[in-house]
């Protein structure tokens, strides 16, 4: 396991804080198995501060740094690392967050004792702040029968947790732009080309949060987005009518009823967990 090669793929862009991306760095950096490559996408121009951080990890040899003229979206961005990646595993990791110590190890683990899994995620804590001050956690299901089920309701992956096989995640079409949901929209693509799932059940991101997190997740254009969503899934027969009707429905209420306050209230109570 220890000789296993693999790719992690972050993305930066000029609103990123330059201290809290150098830490996420080193949380990668600093693990029990240390990856064979990191291929960071600049997407877009960015500030002198945030440049002097991203140019001192470039002089470090297994750093590859993908430089685009112009912003192009999470998506894209994601899309434009994942061709430069040269391993058929793939890490990703978000530019403020924290990854523990051992979640490459346990991943790789995960893919070796089950060769047919695509994907290997895992829950995450939330932060605010400083990194100790936990204010919840994102638990999902553990097993491909029930990431499949979940996935019928909510995203059933932490994107800042998965490793994946890229052969697979190129089949189904890799990254596309997605508005706030270019991460859930490629999970479905691979479960409808019977892609197999799994998350460890460790807390292996601590995520960093604030206000501003909920109040992306309202909105017209965020609302429309998920409804979006929902329509493809029914199209592709992967919800029913009932389900497509309720899952727009609860949406409608939370991201364009609810002020941002209340909105809070409601993802700290029903999608979030004590820790």
């Amino acid at each position: 396991m220890p000789d296993t090669k693999f790719s992690v793929s972050m993305c930066v862009y000029i609103k990123d804080n330059p201290e809290w991306f150098k830490t996420a760095v080193e949380s990668i950096l600093n693990q029990t198995v240390k990856p064979s490559e990191v291929v960071l996408v600049v997407d877009g121009p960015v500030n002198a501060q945030l440049d002097a951080v991203i140019t001192h990890y470039e002089n470090n040899p297994i750093f590859r740094v993908v430089r685009l003229p112009e912003n192009v979206g999470h998506g894209k961005a994601r899309r434009a690392g994942l061709t430069h990646c040269r391993y058929e595993l793939v890490a990703l990791m978000d530019a403020d967050d924290i990854s523990a110590s051992n979640r490459f190890e346990k991943q790789l683990e995960m893919f070796e004792a089950d060769e047919s899994l695509a994907i290997v995620g895992s829950n995450i804590t939330e932060f605010v702040g400083e990194p100790e001050n936990i204010v919840g956690a994102r638990v999902v299901e553990t097993d491909d029968a029930a990431i499949k089920a979940d996935m019928k309701a909510r995203c059933p992956m932490n994107q800042m947790t998965v490793m994946f096989k890229k052969s697979i995640v190129d089949k189904a079409g890799g990254y596309a732009d997605w508005y706030c949901d270019e991460d859930y929209y490629l999970w479905l693509r691979m479960y409808l080309d019977g892609a197999r799932f799994a998350n460890l059940p460790d807390h292996l991101v601590n995520v960093r949060v604030g206000k501003e997190m909920y109040q992306r997740r309202g909105g017209k254009k965020y609302f429309l987005s998920e409804a979006k969503l929902q329509k493809y899934m029914y199209d592709n027969k992967v919800i029913g009518f009932i389900d497509f009707i309720v899952n727009v429905g609860k949406r409608f209420i939370v991201q364009i009823v609810l002020p941002n306050k209340l909105r809070s209230w409601v993802f700290k109570k029903f999608a979030r967990k004590t820790v």
